[in-house]
């Protein structure tokens, strides 16, 4: 009937892990909540940008609806102007160059706002791989805290290595997105 009673303060180097645990534990979490701010600080960005994209190319859309309206309206008065006696070609040669004027305006103000579409969408595209390797830097920061807890419930020492390895992996993949950020 020698049963051993375990006091807290002599747990030894059970007490040891428990604590490296715990430390890793509050490290990794502040991490992933930086991490986590970061990522959805990056996707609103992104969010942005491609919602701009859209509405400039609605805008650029209806440049070039308007620049069709004026088109027709040119080609009918041509069509006008070859129905009609010579003495009223001038009145018509007057609005054919205002139309052609506009046409030249519409062109230009749709082709800058194509320009503004694709330059948009080009930092859309460009905040992609910077988010998905924050988003797979807290997955792999909230494994390493699972795995950690894990540690310290089956008393596995082998188990803390796999939890200090997902996080560096973690740590490694938040040094990506900065960089490429």
């Amino acid at each position: 009937m020698s049963e051993e009673i375990r006091i807290p303060h002599q747990l030894g180097s059970e007490y040891g892990l428990e604590k490296w645990v715990a430390i890793f534990t509050a490290v990794v979490a502040t991490m992933g909540g930086i991490v986590g701010h970061e990522a959805s600080h990056v996707a609103n960005d992104a969010i942005l940008y491609k919602n701009e994209a859209v509405l400039k190319k609605a805008d650029a859309a209806n440049q070039w609806a308007y620049y069709q309206a004026v088109s027709a309206k040119s080609h009918l008065m041509e069509l006008a102007k070859q129905l009609t006696p010579t003495e009223a070609h001038p009145g018509y040669d007057e609005k054919l160059a205002k139309y052609a004027q506009q046409k030249e305006e519409l062109q230009s103000k749709a082709t800058a706002l194509e320009k503004q579409v694709e330059a948009a969408d080009a930092k859309s595209a460009a905040l992609r791989e910077p988010r998905q390797n924050l988003f797979l830097s807290l997955a792999l920061f909230q494994i390493a805290i699972s795995v950690a807890s894990v540690t310290i419930l089956s008393r596995q020492r082998w188990l803390f290595g796999v939890a200090l390895t997902a996080g560096l992996a973690g740590i490694g993949f938040w040094i990506v997105a900065l960089l490429a950020h």
